[in-house]
């Protein structure tokens, strides 16, 4: 198999992480009290730093809720100086556990109770014990590129052995080759979510290669040859050819004599996202643009329902030396140990050949010595590593469920809060980070449901800074008290325009403020999580349990809300405080690129775009009005609608309102409309000044409003009176008109007649006043 490779480029010197806050990330640990993990390979190859992680995290989401992803990496995304590649995933099972030990799961099931591993609850598990032996013995691919990697030693010809991975070393039940590239030839039981990457060409690949989506093949061993053979010379072919001429060897109970290429069926979900990586910074483990973190918002999907899922994110890094895909393939592999790559260096460093190339040390290979300047009698030692020329990092969630929404949510839109980080000042937490909630703002409209869910650990390092009982970590939610300074526009710093921060650092008094709307007994729940606790230390939640949950709560008011944590909020380094936005009407914040994409809005409007219609990541905000929130704005204005007689639609809105496409191309704009019988519908444009209102041109079919638009701007849609009438009541005031000017003309030609006509108008005058 020929197959280029996703997994580019990292400079060895450098330590390259990939840490997961929202889900907690369990980096191998389990509940150490240490700062370190005890077992890098307990679960999976992560190349992490050993202090990453957190001891705990498992929580539950309702299915269809919107759930933030939050994660730092080390190197810069969206950036010359490297390429990258985000890939979100998911995987579930009735045997996907956390485990009770440290201690990596046994590979031999005589290991294990019951001589089954897959089954032994002691161990951590996300791949089972059958997903890694197949792994085992099943032939590597050698169409992919190795440099000067030597895999060719004994029992290196399979899965397991890659240039990150030359000796095999296992970490879980976790395949190699699987983590290492993607999208992955053979069957796995990872599902996507994303894919974010700086090529958004290669979107429609990843997606229609994505086992969403594609079924893939596999040599099918029955399971007691692959258990028999798991410790002999026996090989599991990766090609249907070399499959279905493979003999097995003869074990007990088993008639068949051959493989079988099997076909392994799609997941049958959608096709991940794919769209460009937000920019960050080289060798800065934090927040993103605008002091932000990295993020993606993940709508679970709406029928998902599971009791054990894991969620996995692996973060692909390389520098700008050589196109991955298009340069390397196992044709550029070196010809055995610790020889240079075959790779051509020499256009990309001005030089006249890859033998020139090659003369003067600009090979990839293993600290090469490179003559900078020519004809010069020194060289210099690049300090590289060809088995970090294609580095994947990874971390994965704790294990959380999907659960059903019970019958009174069923149409409920679900917003989940949770709390990230863990006990200890910057330098203490490091590369995790200090407590913060997740998502830290939230905009919501009203009418929708927020749910409050969180939980700490009671192992965490003694000495670590912070309130309450050493090594315990405790969060609870109370209304700040209002700020002293307006928040201001939000946009620019104004003249003269005073920020202060989000509120004081003392709670409100319930009883003069409200959050959320929400009941006292839930306010009281928040603070000082009395639906878990009775009685015991709670003035710094000491007694109070590591895990709270809420349950999602209806918000029904509008406003600005800001809460804190009083437990971690010390002045000097520590600030959780989180924000939520009550809108009035419904808002969502998506990020559109190169690749397009499909945006729903409510249930009453979508936007599609077309790939290569955005030249790059636009960032779009869309909103929902309904007429009468619109009204309002329109007059706070001092302006009014000048179109049309009536409402068909709600108004839509999209930011920014600049031109977003490239060249003439266009995105296509469905509205849901309401069309009387009497009525045409017309739809409209306008800024947000509301200052002038542009007709489009719409196909109005079946109740839907269909339209091209290039940029943003406010939508509606208005009742108009039917061309029809219009032309009758113009044909009719014609005839009025007509009669008029032809009486005018005939009395003016026969004056007694006029007369005549004034007496016989006074005498019925008087007869009906008579009458009366």
């Amino acid at each position: 198999m020929k197959l280029y490779f996703i997994l580019l480029v990292c400079v060895y010197a450098v330590n390259c992480d990939m840490y997961l806050h929202n889900p907690r990330g369990s980096n191998n640990r389990l509940d150490e009290a240490g700062r370190e993990r005890n077992n890098a390979n307990r679960m999976f190859d992560s190349q992490n730093n050993n202090r990453g992680g957190y001891n705990v995290g498992s929580l539950y989401y309702y299915q269809g809720s919107k759930l933030s992803i939050e994660w730092t990496n080390q190197h810069s995304c969206q950036n010359r100086n490297a390429h990258c590649e985000v890939v979100l995933q998911y995987m579930c099972g009735d045997l996907v556990r956390d485990g009770v030990t440290t201690t990596t799961i046994p590979d031999n099931p005589a290991q294990c109770e019951n001589y089954d591993c897959n089954t032994d609850t002691r161990y951590g598990m996300n791949e089972d014990y059958d997903y890694y032996l197949n792994c085992k013995l099943r032939y590597r691919n050698k169409g992919l590129f190795t440099a000067d990697q030597n895999l060719n030693g004994n029992n290196r010809q399979t899965a397991i052995n890659t240039r990150q991975n030359p000796g095999g070393t296992r970490r879980g039940y976790e395949c190699p080759e699987e983590r290492d590239y993607y999208p992955y030839w053979h069957p796995t039981p990872w599902k996507d979510i994303a894919i974010l990457t700086n090529d958004a060409t290669m979107c429609p690949y990843y997606q229609s290669e994505s086992q969403n989506v594609k079924s893939k093949f596999a040599c099918d061993i029955p399971r007691e040859v692959i258990y028999a053979q798991a410790n002999q010379n026996f090989k599991i072919p990766n090609n249907k050819e070399d499959c279905e001429a493979l003999e097995l060897p003869a074990v007990a109970g088993v008639n068949a004599t051959n493989g079988v290429w099997k076909e392994f069926p799609a997941h049958g979900i959608p096709a991940p996202e794919c769209r460009e990586t937000e920019l960050s910074r080289d060798n800065q483990l934090g927040n993103g643009i605008g002091g932000y973190p990295l993020t993606h918002n993940w709508t679970i999907p709406e029928d998902f329902v599971e009791d054990k899922c894991v969620l996995r994110t692996r973060y692909n890094i390389s520098t700008g030396d050589y196109e991955g895909w298009n340069d390397t393939d196992a044709s550029n592999n070196a010809q055995g140990n610790n020889q240079a790559a075959q790779l051509d260096l020499s256009e990309k460093y001005g030089l006249d050949d890859q033998d020139a190339a090659a003369d003067r040390g600009y090979e990839f290979e293993n600290n090469p010595n490179t003559q900078i300047f020519p004809n010069a009698d020194f060289t210099l030692q690049l300090a590289i590593n060809t088995a970090q020329l294609g580095r994947t990092f990874q971390d994965r969630s704790h294990t959380f469920a999907v659960v059903e929404r019970p019958a009174d949510l069923k149409d409920a839109v679900i917003h989940n809060i949770n709390v990230r980080g863990k006990r200890g000042n910057i330098v203490q937490v490091y590369p995790g980070v200090e407590y913060d909630f997740v998502p830290n703002t939230l905009e919501m409209a009203a009418g929708e449901h927020v749910h409050f869910q969180w939980t700490g650990s009671n192992t965490n390092p003694r000495n670590n800074d912070g309130q309450g009982l050493a090594g315990t970590d405790r969060s609870n939610v109370v209304l700040q008290r209002a700020q002293i300074y307006p928040e201001g526009s939000g946009i620019a710093y104004q003249p003269g325009e005073k920020f202060g921060h989000w509120g004081r650092s003392y709670p409100g008094d319930v009883r003069n403020m409200s959050f959320l709307d929400l009941p006292l007994e839930d306010l009281q729940n928040l603070a000082v999580l009395t639906n878990k606790q009775f009685r015991g230390e709670l003035s710094e939640l000491d007694d109070a349990g590591t895990y709270y949950d809420l349950g999602p709560r209806k918000v029904t008011t509008t406003g600005s809300y800001h809460y804190m944590c009083t437990r971690n909020n010390n002045f000097s380094n520590r600030s959780q405080k989180g924000r939520i936005i009550c809108l009035d009407h419904s808002v969502a914040d998506v990020s559109v690129g190169w690749n397009g994409g499909s945006i729903n809005i409510g249930r009453k409007a979508a936007i599609n775009i077309e790939p290569d219609t955005f030249a790059q990541l636009q960032k779009l905000r869309i909103e929902e009005w309904e007429t009468a929130v619109a009204e309002a704005r329109i007059a706070e204005l001092g302006r009014s609608i000048n179109v049309g007689d009536g409402y068909a639609s709600n108004y839509i809105r999209l930011l920014p309102e600049t031109k977003l496409t490239q060249g003439d191309k266009t995105f296509t704009v469905q509205m849901k409309v309401e069309q009387p019988g009497t009525k045409n519908v017309g739809v409209y444009r306008t800024n947000n000044d509301f200052a002038t209102w542009t007709r489009l041109d719409a196909d109005i079919n079946d109740g839907l409003a269909t339209f091209e638009a290039q940029g943003g701007g406010v939508y509606v849609a208005r009742t108009e009176p039917q061309v029809g009438v219009i032309v009758g009541v113009c044909i009719g005031l014609i005839a009025l008109v007509a009669i008029i000017i032809g009486g005018i003309l005939y009395f003016k030609k026969n004056p007694d007649k006029l007369e005549s006509l004034r007496g016989g108008a006074r005498n019925a005058g008087r007869s009906v006043q008579n009458k009366v």
